[in-house]
């Protein structure tokens, strides 16, 4: 597991909630995050799914995504980079 997804043993509440909607929209509360997830690794996550995903963080999250945003959200990292950068920009 990378340094990025470890944040040294603590996960902070961007952390937190970013696993709890992947957990309740993949129904799969065993599901650990790690930056370098893709659709490959997660049963059910295809292109329609993701983007019910993004509605789903959309509204945990309160932030509305940009084309350019969504064109990023390729893997769980490209996504907590996109909620910090958005997050810290707001």
């Amino acid at each position: 597991m990378s340094a990025a997804s470890e944040h040294s043993g603590a996960m902070n509440s961007t952390d937190q909630r970013l696993r709890a909607v992947f957990r309740e929209f993949f129904n799969d509360d065993s599901i650990e995050l790690q930056d370098g997830m893709t659709f490959s690794d997660i049963r059910g996550w295809d292109s329609l799914a993701h983007m019910n995903l993004i509605n789903a963080l959309e509204a945990e999250f309160g932030l509305k995504f940009g084309v350019r945003e969504l064109m990023k959200m390729k893997s769980v990292g490209a996504i907590r980079q996109v909620l910090t950068a958005k997050a810290s920009a707001a």
